[in-house]
C-alpha cells in the first residue's frame, strides 16, 4: 500500500516542489469516516493559511463532509499565547459537543540549506570516448562561481487525529512532507494540498472518490 501510494503521488505530482517522504497509518484502523473535520493550518503567514485551509475545506465540503477553517474559530488570542494542557482538552471536548469528530493539522516543523547542481547531470548512459571532450564540457565547474546553487528544504507534517466520542483521542494517519524551495506561494499550497488529498483517499480516511476514475478536484 505505501509503495504504491507514492508512485502514484510521483507521476501525479511531477516536478512538484512538494513530495511525500513518510506515510504512517494506524495499523488498527483499516477505514475511517469523518462528519465534521477541524482543518488547521500552523504558521506565521496569515494568507498562507487562509488559502491552505479555504482549499482542503473545499475538497472535504465537495465529498460531502462537513469541515470548519481553524481561522474562523480561533480568536486572535489563542494563538498569540502558549496553550496549556488543560486548555486543549477543554477545547476539545467543545469541538466534540460542535459535532467535530476529526481534526487535520498542518504545520512546518524545520527547514534546511542544501546545496544542488545548477546544471542537471547528464544521462549515466552518454558517453564520452575522449577525456578533452569530457573536461571540456565540464570545466565550468573550476570557474562558475553560480554552478552551485543552495536552496532551503522545509519540512512539514500533516497529521489526522481522532476526537470522537468514548474513543481514545489518537493519531490515525500521518504524512512528512518535504517543501523544496518554494517560490510560488499559492502553487505551492496547490500542490501540497493536492498531495494530502491523494493520501487521505488511497489511506480510506475520510475522503472517498466517487468516481474510480477521479484523480484529484484540483
Amino acid at each position: 500500500m505505501k509503495k504504491r501510494l507514492l508512485v502514484l503521488l510521483l507521476v501525479l505530482l511531477g516536478c512538484s516542489s512538494v513530495s511525500l517522504v513518510e506515510n504512517w497509518k494506524n495499523p488498527d484502523i483499516a477505514e475511517f469516516d469523518a462528519n465534521k473535520v477541524l482543518v488547521i493550518g500552523m504558521t506565521q503567514s496569515a494568507s498562507a493559511r487562509l488559502d491552505f485551509e479555504n482549499k482542503l475545506k473545499k475538497e472535504f465540503l465537495k465529498r460531502g463532509v462537513k469541515a470548519e477553517r481553524s481561522i474562523d474559530l480561533f480568536e486572535d488570542e489563542f494563538t498569540n499565547t502558549w496553550r496549556s494542557e488543560e486548555e486543549l482538552r477543554t477545547f476539545e471536548t467543545w469541538l466534540l459537543d460542535q459535532n467535530f469528530d476529526a481534526i487535520l493539522l498542518t504545520k512546518v516543523v524545520g527547514s534546511e540549506t542544501k546545496q544542488a547542481f545548477r546544471k542537471s547531470i547528464l544521462d549515466l548512459d552518454e558517453y564520452y570516448g575522449r577525456f578533452r571532450d569530457d573536461y571540456i564540457r565540464h570545466q565550468e565547474i573550476y570557474y562558475d562561481e553560480n554552478y552551485y546553487e543552495e536552496f532551503q528544504v522545509y519540512h512539514a507534517e500533516t497529521s489526522l487525529y481522532c476526537i470522537c466520542e468514548g474513543e481514545e483521542r489518537s493519531l490515525i494517519w500521518r504524512g512528512a512532507i518535504d517543501i523544496t524551495d518554494p517560490k510560488d506561494v499559492e502553487k505551492t499550497v496547490n500542490d501540497y494540498v493536492k498531495l494530502v488529498v491523494l493520501a487521505l483517499k488511497e489511506q480510506n480516511l475520510i475522503l472517498k472518490s466517487e468516481d474510480n476514475n477521479e484523480i484529484t478536484g484540483l
